[in-house]
């Protein structure tokens, strides 16, 4: 959608920003909710700064493609480059994550990469399904 009449590339990035703090914000109030509902207690400090890393992490790959559109707006990539390389560094994002949820879980390393290559091969299915539909 944003591809047909882009904003500039400084709003983009301004506005994945901000999407990510917004999200990492809805993680952090979920995950404190989840947590006093389940335990019947308020959430201790420690468990906050638990929480505060996984909401780092979602923040960041929410807000990772802003990088390429900061280029776009150095005149260091052109604005479409910026969207293709934002969409499939996600793919990338998105097999890390998988890869990296195995390894902490304990599995082998073959079978992380196969998590790794199941969550990508799933993610790269729904950017061509919304490729073909758009």
């Amino acid at each position: 959608m944003l591809e047909q009449h882009p904003p500039a590339p400084g709003v983009v990035a301004g506005s994945l920003l901000a999407t990510a703090v917004a999200v990492g914000l809805a993680e952090l109030y979920s995950e404190i909710v989840g947590t006093e509902t389940r335990t019947r207690r308020r959430v201790s400090r420690a468990q906050l700064a638990e929480m505060a890393d996984d909401v780092v992490a979602v923040g960041f790959g929410v807000s990772f493609p802003a990088l390429f559109f900061v280029l776009a707006a150095l005149d260091a990539i052109s604005l479409d480059t910026a969207f293709d390389v934002a969409r499939w560094s996600g793919l990338g994002l998105i097999a890390l994550y998988g890869y990296a949820a195995g390894r902490l879980a304990g599995q082998r390393q073959a079978a992380c990469l196969i998590q790794g290559a199941a969550v990508a091969a799933i993610a790269g299915l729904l950017i061509v399904i919304k490729a073909l539909i758009h």
